[in-house]
C-alpha cells in the first residue's frame, strides 16, 4: 500500500509539473515570428486586410507576423495548411465567408470546418451588392424579377466560382424568389467584373471592393445590398428585404482560425492581438471603405457565427435544383 501511495503521489507529481511547463509556455508565447495564411492570391482585398492585420499584430505582439498566400481551391489549400499545422499559435488562418461557403458546397474537403479548427476572432462584417449590366436596363429588384420572368431562357448571375460567396448569395436569392437565373462560374472576380460590364452576364452578388470603382463610374445598376441593414457607402440604396424579398441577409465576414486543439491560453492570447490590430486606425478605415461594420468578436461567439453559417448555406446547397457548377 505505501508503495502503491509512493506511485501514485509521483504520477501527481509529474502531471502537476507538466502542467506548469505547459502554463508557462503559454504565458510566454509568443517566442517566434507568426505565419498568418491567406487562402488567396496576393493583391486582393482580403490579402489586403489581412497585411494590415499582420502589421499590427506585429507591433502588439513584438514578433513578426508573416503574411504567406496560399491560393487555391476557392481557399481550401490554405485553410488546410493551417488545419494541418501544428496548433501552438504560431500558423494561424485568415478566413472569409468563403471559408464557409465552401465547405458546405464541397463535401469532400480534406479537413472538417468545425472540428479541425480553433475560432479565434471576427473582425468584421459587411454586404454584397446586387449590381445588374447596364445593358440589362433594371435598376430596381421587382425590374430585375421582371426581366427574368419576361425572358424564355431567364437570366444569369456571375460568380467568382463554384461554392463562392457570390455563387452561394445568387443561389439563395434565386430560391427565395422563384427567378429563372443560371450561374456562371468564372476563376475569380476580376474575369466576372469584365463579362458583367460588357453586358454578357446579367447579375453579380459582388463584394464591395470588387466592384465599386464600377459603380462609382456609373457603369453597372446597384439594386441592392444584401444586408438586413442599409450600408453607409450607400444610404440611399435599399436592402434585398426592404426591396421585397423577405429574411434575405447575407454578408461577407473576415476573421482569424488556428488549428484545432491550439491551447486556450494562446487562443486568448491570439484573440486580444487580433481585436487589438482590427481596432487600430488603418484597419478600421480599411474596413469602412470596404462597407464593412467591424467587429471585436469572442472564441465563443466567433464559432457561433460559424455554426449559425455553415448551417445557413448546407441548407442552400441541400434544396432541389442547386446548382453545382
Amino acid at each position: 500500500m505505501k508503495r502503491r501511495f509512493i506511485l501514485l503521489a509521483g504520477a501527481a507529481a509529474t502531471a502537476g509539473a507538466l502542467a506548469s511547463t505547459a502554463a508557462r509556455a503559454d504565458e510566454a508565447w509568443p517566442q517566434r515570428p507568426i505565419t498568418l495564411v491567406v487562402p488567396f492570391a496576393a493583391g486582393g482585398g482580403t490579402d489586403s486586410i489581412a497585411r494590415d492585420i499582420a502589421k499590427q499584430m506585429s507591433e502588439q505582439l513584438r514578433q513578426p507576423v508573416v503574411v504567406e498566400n496560399r491560393g487555391g481551391g476557392g481557399g481550401s489549400m490554405g485553410a488546410n495548411a493551417v488545419a494541418k499545422a501544428r496548433p501552438d499559435g504560431y500558423t494561424v488562418l485568415f478566413a472569409t465567408s468563403t471559408f464557409a461557403t465552401n465547405a458546405a458546397f464541397e463535401p469532400k474537403l480534406p479537413y472538417d470546418p468545425e472540428r479541425d479548427f480553433a475560432p479565434v476572432a471576427m473582425i468584421g462584417r459587411g454586404p454584397l451588392l446586387l449590381v445588374t449590366s447596364k445593358q440589362l436596363g433594371t435598376t430596381t429588384v421587382p425590374q430585375l424579377l421582371a426581366a427574368a420572368r419576361g425572358r424564355a431562357e431567364g437570366l444569369n448571375f456571375c460568380s467568382a466560382g463554384p461554392g463562392s460567396i457570390n455563387h452561394l448569395a445568387g443561389e439563395l436569392f434565386r430560391q427565395q424568389t422563384g427567378a429563372a437565373m443560371t450561374h456562371v462560374p468564372f476563376k475569380g472576380s476580376a474575369p466576372a467584373s469584365m463579362e458583367l460590364l460588357a453586358g454578357r452576364v446579367d447579375v453579380f452578388f459582388a463584394t464591395v471592393p470588387t466592384i465599386l470603382p464600377h459603380i462609382r463610374e456609373n457603369k453597372l445598376n446597384l439594386l441592392a445590398v444584401t444586408s438586413d441593414k442599409r450600408s453607409a457607402l450607400f444610404p440611399e440604396v435599399p436592402t434585398l428585404a426592404e426591396a421585397g424579398v423577405k429574411g434575405y441577409d447575407v454578408t461577407t465576414w473576415w476573421g482569424v482560425l488556428a488549428p484545432a486543439a491550439t491551447p486556450p491560453a494562446v487562443v486568448r492570447a491570439l484573440n486580444k492581438a487580433v481585436i487589438a490590430a482590427a481596432a487600430a486606425a488603418p484597419v478600421q478605415e480599411r474596413l469602412r471603405h470596404e462597407g464593412a461594420t467591424p467587429l471585436a468578436l469572442s472564441p465563443a461567439a466567433f464559432g457561433e457565427e460559424l455554426r449559425k453559417e455553415l448551417a445557413l448555406w448546407r441548407g442552400v446547397v441541400a434544396k432541389p435544383g442547386m446548382q453545382l457548377q
